[in-house]
């Protein structure tokens, strides 16, 4: 019985030459349980829903590892909804790509498709409050 043995991987090198701080979840359970464990913080966590097929969230890429280099207190996430379907399904994305911003557990905001201005304005916004 095989199962995902790559649950939590950083993403591709950014910019600056090192791992960038997003994190990739590729099994359900690893993300439920970091899920679970981010209830308890303060943290900003910035949800980017992407999939591979999807050249839209290609383009946000090198943004989203932008941001995350850039605010170092917030949390940045990558999940594949054709990976996880289901996660997707639980914070009703249904269009790619879609940033969900979740703190303490319960959505504060969410932004559809690519609004880079947009993106850093709620990042700056919900990071403090």
């Amino acid at each position: 019985m095989g199962g995902n043995m790559s649950h939590i991987q950083d993403s591709d090198e950014s910019s600056h030459g090192h791992k960038s701080r997003n994190v990739a979840f590729h099994s359900k359970h690893q993300w439920n349980t970091h899920f679970a464990a981010s209830i308890n913080s303060d943290k900003l966590m910035v949800i980017d829903f992407t999939a591979t097929w999807c050249g839209l969230c290609r383009a946000m890429e090198p943004i989203f590892r932008e941001y995350a280099d850039k605010f170092t207190d917030v949390e940045f996430v990558k999940l594949d909804v054709d990976e996880l379907p289901d996660v997707a399904m639980e914070f009703g994305v249904q269009v790619m790509p879609s940033f969900v911003y979740v703190k303490k557990g319960e959505v504060v905001d969410r932004i559809v498709g690519t609004r880079k201005d947009e993106l850093q304005t709620k990042i700056e916004k919900h990071r403090t409050s």
